[in-house]
């Protein structure tokens, strides 16, 4: 059995303005997210249709 570590990545949107988090790709069923700026601070873990629905709702644009 093998093990994949998360491969983190930030948004592409992301100003480097260090204010940001990181999100794990390669962990099933789940989605980790750290702060970019403090890695040993731990992470939360969502389930993937949840942070889905999430990433849904947040890029959004307001319509009038």
């Amino acid at each position: 059995m093998t093990t994949n570590s998360p491969c983190w990545f930030t948004s592409s949107h992301s100003s480097n303005g260090g204010d940001c988090v990181e999100v794990a790709t390669n962990v099933h069923g789940t989605v980790p997210v750290r702060d970019t700026k403090d890695h040993d601070a731990g992470t939360l873990t969502f389930r993937t249709n949840s942070w889905s629905t999430f990433v849904q709702f947040a890029s959004q644009k307001d319509t009038p």
